[in-house]
């Protein structure tokens, strides 16, 4: 069996095409530019040439490509985006008119003058191409996929307490990493992102959405290091977010989720080490503008000593705390 998964960050697409015939060391690997910082080189090669951009697609992650739209926009261009489209910047739309984006059925996208850019997660033509190349079938027996979603907020609600609100839904419904896993139809309908995300999937073949955090502590636990303690510490650092875990098993005891960037080394530390011992509070992490923290268990701050936990450190950004 061969199933393609990609994770979607914000800085690359983690791409693993994992056959079951063959050791995982020897599965092919991708890692490449992800699809906002795509959006976002096309959208600043059109402010280069002082050209309009036509914006087109479905909702995809954020972050660079609007960093980049929004300098378009400071530079005096015009931008035309399809509603869908547009959500990628804010699901109210009338906060993206406000932006300067001409907001436009499909219809008039397809016949405005200027560089057009397809805004998706995951372009599965590129994947194949990529692929062809090193002759290696682009053909599988299922897909897994994976990305960071805040939701759809209702008009203004932060999308930060939505997104947390999300977390501490699905953990009072069934606590358990395996539980941010959907298949297709199980998402639901304020998961937009990931949503889309899905039917970027063009074959006849089953799928599964896993939010990201939660897959790198999964992948974590795979280490037989990690995977032996019976309260163990995962702390995922990506290029956007932070996630930290204090699990027992694959159940969730706390966690906290914050902004990678907006944090110091020295707040990382502190903040896991709080999260252990039960001191870290919801408000602070919010107001550091991160997401929140969150007490899963009864007691689940007295469930271990900081400096007794073997703390397992994944993520793009982890050599912050190699230290």
């Amino acid at each position: 069996m061969r199933i393609l998964a990609v994770d979607v960050g914000t800085g690359t697409q983690d791409i693993l095409v994992f056959d079951t015939g063959a050791p995982v060391e020897n599965c092919v690997k991708l890692v490449m530019p992800s699809a906002t910082a795509i959006a976002a080189e096309r959208i600043r090669r059109a402010t280069r040439a002082g050209r309009p951009v036509v914006l087109s697609g479905q909702v995809q992650g954020g972050g660079p490509c609007a960093w980049a739209l929004e300098d378009h926009l400071r530079a005096g261009l015009r931008a035309f985006a399809t509603p869908e489209a547009a959500a990628t910047f804010d699901d109210d739309l009338d906060k993206v008119r406000a932006m300067g984006v001409d907001i436009v059925g499909e219809d008039e996208a397809a016949g405005a003058a200027g560089d057009r850019v397809r805004l998706r997660d995951l372009d599965l033509d590129a994947v194949r191409a990529a692929l062809a190349a090193f002759e290696v079938d682009g053909r599988f027996d299922g897909f897994a996929v994976g990305c960071l979603d805040h939701g759809a907020a209702p008009p203004d609600y932060s999308d930060r307490l939505f997104r947390f609100d999300h977390l501490k839904s699905v953990i009072e419904r069934g606590n358990d990493l395996l539980s941010f896993a959907y298949l297709p139809e199980e998402l639901p309908a304020y998961l937009t992102r990931a949503r889309a995300l899905i039917r970027c999937i063009d074959a006849d073949a089953p799928a599964v959405f896993l939010d990201t955090g939660p897959a790198a502590a999964l992948g974590a636990l795979q280490d037989p290091v990690v995977g032996r303690q019976e309260t163990g510490l995962v702390l995922n650092l990506g290029n956007m977010h932070a996630l930290a875990f204090l699990l027992r098993g694959t159940r969730i005891l706390a966690l906290y989720e914050h902004h990678t960037g907006e944090m110091t080394d020295a707040q990382i530390e502190d903040f896991t080490r709080r999260l252990v011992s039960g001191d870290l509070r919801h408000e602070e992490v919010y107001a550091s503008q991160g997401h929140g923290v969150l007490y899963a268990a009864e007691g689940a701050g007295r469930a271990a000593s900081a400096g007794t936990l073997r703390p397992a450190v994944t993520g793009p950004r982890r050599n912050r705390l190699r230290d």
